[in-house]
């Protein structure tokens, strides 16, 4: 079973952490965002922090929020992630590694995000800092820690917007549903506030992407499927298959264990 929020809190104010993890680095603290599960033809959208997607677009929007952002999310103007990106193909299918690991969880804010986009060749690290990337198309997701961000919404001047399929798997996922709607990340309030996850840890947004993972003694993947409308308005399959480099089953299957931790493991495939 998952961490209620309210378990969750009550973790943190006895002291616990994550018994698994990369110790090294500091662990993940986390736990699901409470949605619920829908049918498989339909997504589950309405409490991931999103609102909804119309289009696609061609030109960049103002982020609001931009001096909250840049607080809440500690971005950088002044460095770009060194974290490595690199894909290989099974079948259809590609296969990206992403290394989020930011020196570590307790080393996270005082590094910068790593930013990749979706071609035809595969997931390509889009070499640009924080800053900069509030202005730019040029990136579909950003990745620190557990945190997945969308180019879109809150996040970014795109519109990337995403739809989560929670009694689906990704290999039934063959085809895209008629008008299922697609969400932005929106986890700001009108006055600028953030909108937390319910991991109960300050400055972790409720980002539409959050479904990808559940928190139970460690940082457990869900395997949830989504779909994800990028700006062009092509539609990317993905799943989020490991967090750790290492023992990600043991992880998912005890509630301990998982090894090296924020090194993603991605499978993806465009859907049109």
């Amino acid at each position: 079973m998952r961490t209620s929020p309210w378990m969750w809190t009550a973790a943190l104010a006895a002291g616990l952490g994550c018994t698994g993890g990369d110790k090294s680095e500091g662990s993940d603290s986390a736990t699901d965002d409470g949605t619920t599960d829908t049918d498989t033809d339909t997504a589950d959208t309405a409490d991931t922090g999103g609102s909804e997607l119309e289009a696609a677009c061609t030109e960049p929007t103002e982020v609001e929020c931009v001096d909250a952002l840049i607080l809440d999310l500690s971005l950088h103007d002044d460095k770009v992630s060194d974290g490595a990106v690199a894909t290989t193909t099974e079948g259809d299918d590609f296969v990206s590694t992403i290394d989020a690991s930011a020196g570590g969880y307790n080393a996270a804010a005082d590094n910068a995000w790593v930013y990749v986009k979706f071609t035809d060749a595969g997931l390509e690290k889009v070499e640009i800092d924080d800053e900069s990337a509030l202005e730019s198309m040029d990136w579909h997701l950003s990745l620190r820690r557990y945190i997945v961000r969308l180019n879109g919404g809150t996040s970014g001047p795109s519109c990337v917007g995403a739809a989560s399929f929670h009694e689906s798997t990704y290999a039934d996922l063959t085809t895209v549903p008629d008008g299922i709607p697609y969400v932005l990340d929106d986890y700001y309030t009108s006055d600028c506030t953030i909108t937390t996850d319910t991991s109960g840890l300050p400055g972790s947004p409720s980002v539409a992407l959050g479904p990808w993972w559940s928190y139970e003694g460690c940082v457990q993947t869900t395997l949830v499927p989504h779909l994800l409308q990028l700006d062009d308005g092509r539609i990317v399959k993905l799943v989020v298959e490991e967090y750790y480099a290492e023992n990600q089953e043991v992880c998912n299957n005890t509630g301990s264990g998982g090894d090296d931790s924020a090194k993603y493991t991605l499978r993806w495939t465009f859907m049109n």
